[in-house]
């Protein structure tokens, strides 16, 4: 298991949107464990692909910082890659974002957003490494959640922005009137059908396995 700073000195080196997006996640995969443990839903099959055996041991927050330390991929492709897990639940309104699939999700999905949106970026043995999986399996993840999406991965300013603008109200839910920093970003030409995040509502070496 990894063992990260005190959170002061992870908010001073992890961008802000990082840090909210893991917020809201953990929120969310703790009530859909809740309710998976209490027996009053069962998960669809729509997203099993990446679900693993048992649960990792690293948090959603020091997985999505040591992402963000190791790839060195913009911020805004956290953002983008919370785009796509919305859209998948939309797609699989039966499947849940919980703790044997967030892990895998979050890695696919933001190596994904920084093919589409970063100049330079690590292949997917680097993802792989960082992620704590096999270079085969994060293949087989990013073709599944490309065929999950029908490859719709371009996202529009608006849409992105009105991420960002879902995360800032997080922000101020929690007590922050900070607003997350404006992030750069360059439009693609296709259109997202989803926005606003209302399905997601409901020091080491990079060597972690996530099982």
């Amino acid at each position: 298991m990894l063992n990260g700073g005190g959170d002061e000195e992870s908010e001073a080196t992890t961008p802000r949107v990082v840090i909210v997006l893991s917020q809201v996640l953990e929120r969310l995969v703790n009530r859909n464990d809740c309710l998976l443990e209490s027996d009053s839903v069962v998960t669809g099959k729509g997203l099993s692909v990446f679900q693993g055996v048992r649960t990792p041991g690293i948090s959603v927050s020091k997985y999505l910082e040591r992402i963000y330390r190791y790839t060195n991929c913009s911020p805004s492709c956290f953002v983008v890659g919370f785009v796509y897990i919305d859209q998948l639940l939309h797609r699989h309104p039966d499947s849940l974002l919980f703790s044997l699939n967030v892990h895998r999700l979050l890695v696919t999905s933001i190596m994904v957003a920084s093919k589409v949106l970063d100049d330079a970026h690590y292949n997917n043995a680097f993802y792989a490494r960082v992620g704590g999986v096999t270079n085969s399996e994060l293949n087989k993840l990013e073709l599944e959640l490309l065929r999950l999406l029908d490859f719709g991965v371009t996202v529009t300013t608006r849409v992105f922005d009105s991420y960002c603008l879902h995360l800032e109200k997080e922000l101020l839910c929690n007590g922050r009137s900070r607003r997350i920093e404006r992030l750069p970003f360059r439009p693609a030409d296709g259109e997202t059908e989803h926005a606003g995040g209302d399905s997601l509502k409901g020091q080491s070496s990079p060597t972690q396995a996530v099982n």
